[in-house]
C-alpha cells in the first residue's frame, strides 16, 4: 500500500503537471479569455512552425488540462470531506464558506484575466456538497448524462444558438463589434478599463461559455463528480498496487477516444465548411468533441500513474509537486504576468508575439515557477494565497513560516 505521503506527492504532482498545461494555453491564447478578432489568428499563427504549435496545443492540451485540473477539485473536496468525518467534525458548512472566499478571490483575478476558472468553481463546488453521501452508481450516471452533453441539448432545445445574456447580433463571429472592441480594450486600454469591461460583462460571457451550448460548467462539474469517485474508491490510495484499475482506464480511454473522434468529425463534416452552432448536429458534434477531451483526459490520469510507479519517472514527475502545492498562488501569478506581459496597462505584446515565442516564454515561466515553489515550500508551510485562505477558512492565524533547523 501507498503510503500517506506518497499518495499526497503524487496528487499535487498532478496537480502541477495540470496547471503547467493550462499555463501554456493561456500564454499562448495571450491571455484573452475570449474570442478574438480574425487579425489576431492571423499575427500570432504567420509561419508553419506557429499553426504547429497551435495545433499541437489543440489537439494535446486545450479542454484536457482543465478538466484534469476540475478532477482534482472534486478528489480534493472528497480528501477534506473525508478527513472531517473521520474526525467527527462537520465540514460541509466550513466548505461552502470555503467556497464563498475562493468566489471572492476569482472575483478579484477576473478583473484581470476574464478566463478566470475560480469563480466557476466556487459557483459548481456549492452543488458537490450533497454529493458527498450520494451513493456511487448516482455519481457515475449523472457525470455520464453530463459528458453526453445533457446540459447543452436542453439549452439548445429552448434558446438555439444564441447568447444567454448578451445581444446574439452582436456577439457572433470573430470579427463582430463586441469581439473586436474587447480585444482593443486589452491591447490599447488602460487598467480601470479593462477591470470594467471584466466585472459585469466578462462574467455574462462566461456564462453563456459555461451554461450555454457550449456547456464547459456541465463539463466541469461531471468532472468534479469523478474526481470525488476516484476519491472515494481511493484510487490514489492504491495506485502502485491496483494496476488492473488502472490498464482498465488506459483501455477503455483509449476505444471512447477513438469513437469520440468518429463522432465529432462525422458530426461536422456533415455540415460542411461553414460550421454554424443553430442546429443538432453541431450540437452533436461539440458533445464528440467534449467527449474526446474526457477521454483524453482520462488518458493522461492513468499514463501519469503508470509512470509515478517507475522510480525514475517518480522523482522527475515529483518535480510538479510542489508547484502544484502552491497551485492557487501559481495560477494567480500566471494571470498577472501574463496579462502584464500582454494586455496595453502593461508591456503591450498582445497580437505582436507568435505562438513560437509566447510557447517557449510559457515553458520559462512553468521552469521558473517550479523552481521557485520547490525554495519558497522549504521555508514556508504554504503558498501566500494558500495560507490566507486557509486561515481565512477556518478563523484562525496558521504558521506560514518553517521554523529553522537547530545545529
Amino acid at each position: 500500500m501507498a503510503t500517506k505521503n506518497e499518495r499526497i506527492e503524487i496528487i499535487d504532482a498532478l496537480r502541477g503537471f495540470a496547471l503547467a498545461g493550462i499555463a501554456i494555453c493561456h500564454i499562448v491564447e495571450q491571455y484573452i479569455g475570449a474570442q478574438a478578432p480574425s487579425a489576431f489568428y492571423e499575427s500570432v499563427n504567420p509561419s508553419i512552425t506557429d499553426q504547429i504549435i497551435n495545433a499541437l496545443i489543440g489537439i494535446f492540451l486545450r479542454g484536457k488540462f482543465i478538466a484534469l485540473f476540475s478532477f482534482l477539485f472534486g478528489l480534493s473536496f472528497f480528501i477534506q470531506m473525508d478527513n472531517a468525518r473521520n474526525k467527527e467534525v462537520p465540514f460541509a458548512g466550513r466548505f461552502l464558506w470555503r467556497l464563498l472566499l475562493l468566489l471572492g478571490i476569482g472575483y478579484v483575478h477576473s478583473f484581470f484575466y476574464r478566463g478566470d476558472i475560480l469563480t466557476v468553481y466556487a459557483f459548481l463546488g456549492i452543488f458537490l456538497i450533497p454529493f458527498y453521501r450520494l451513493g456511487s452508481k448516482w455519481i457515475l450516471g449523472i457525470a455520464f448524462i453530463l459528458f453526453l452533453g445533457l446540459g447543452r441539448f436542453v439549452i439548445f432545445k429552448y434558446f438555439g444558438g444564441e447568447h444567454l445574456f448578451l445581444e446574439q447580433t452582436d456577439t457572433t463571429g470573430t470579427d463582430a463589434p463586441r469581439v473586436v472592441g474587447y480585444y482593443n480594450t486589452l491591447k490599447e486600454g488602460g487598467l480601470l478599463e479593462v477591470f470594467k469591461t471584466n466585472a459585469v460583462e466578462g462574467h455574462l460571457d462566461k456564462l453563456n461559455f459555461q451554461y450555454g451550448i457550449f456547456g464547459r460548467g456541465y463539463f466541469t462539474f461531471a468532472f468534479f463528480l469523478i474526481g470525488l469517485y476516484a476519491g472515494r474508491i481511493g484510487f490514489f490510495k492504491r495506485f502502485r498496487t491496483d494496476k488492473n484499475m488502472t490498464k482498465q482506464v488506459l483501455i477503455w480511454s483509449g476505444v471512447g477516444l477513438v469513437v469520440a473522434m468518429g463522432v465529432t468529425a462525422a458530426a461536422f463534416s456533415s455540415i460542411g465548411p461553414d460550421v454554424q452552432m443553430n442546429n443538432w448536429t453541431a450540437m452533436v458534434g461539440l458533445t464528440g468533441m467534449d467527449l474526446a477531451n474526457m477521454t483524453m483526459t482520462f488518458l493522461y490520469i492513468a499514463l501519469f500513474v503508470v509512470l509515478y510507479r517507475k522510480r525514475k519517472m517518480e522523482r522527475l514527475l515529483g518535480k510538479f509537486a510542489p508547484f502544484g502545492r502552491m497551485a492557487l498562488t501559481n495560477y494567480v501569478l500566471q494571470s498577472l504576468i501574463g496579462t502584464f506581459l500582454f494586455f496595453g496597462w502593461g508591456l503591450g505584446y498582445l497580437g505582436v508575439l507568435q505562438n513560437t515565442y509566447t510557447f517557449f516564454i510559457a515553458l520559462a515561466l512553468i521552469t521558473i515557477q517550479i523552481v521557485y515553489s520547490k525554495k519558497w515550500l522549504q521555508h514556508f508551510y504554504y503558498g501566500p494565497f494558500e495560507w490566507l485562505w486557509r486561515s481565512l477558512t477556518f478563523f484562525k492565524k496558521y504558521p506560514l513560516r518553517r521554523k529553522p533547523l537547530k545545529e
